[in-house]
């Protein structure tokens, strides 16, 4: 039986494009959302091992706003979602982070793997928290 895939919520297609290559390589599926309303959707009618979420996408709903939907919704991924942001210098994201207690990775990255690795599919990387 083959794992669900990795739901990735983000708005940039190159980075979007790099996750799901550097990921698929690795025999990981992707279901890609380039918005947070839109993961939410996913995140409602199907089955993911993992989220990797940007914090900031269109449409108003903020990677926040994801996880605050998955401790209500799907609390069993509640410890598998990784946030990707290129804005840790802005006190609001650096709060959430500090609030949520999830892991993230700022943009820009070069290792994939680091997701791989945040949403327990690796052992090889620590996590930088933010709390």
């Amino acid at each position: 039986m083959s794992k669900p895939p990795l739901l990735i919520i983000e708005d940039e297609s190159a980075v979007m494009s790099f996750l799901r290559a550097a990921l698929e390589r690795n025999g990981y599926q992707i279901v890609g959302a380039s918005s947070g309303a839109e993961g939410l959707k996913l995140l409602e009618s199907g089955t993911y091992s993992a989220v990797i979420s940007d914090m900031r996408t269109p449409g108003g709903v903020t990677g926040a706003d994801v996880h605050a939907w998955i401790r209500a919704n799907r609390p069993e991924l509640l410890h598998r979602i990784l946030f990707i942001t290129g804005d840790t210098v802005n006190q609001e994201t650096m709060a959430i982070l500090q609030k949520t207690g999830a892991p993230c990775i700022e943009k820009p990255f070069r290792v994939a793997w680091k997701c791989l690795s945040q949403v327990g599919l690796s052992s090889r990387w620590q996590p930088r928290n933010f709390t």
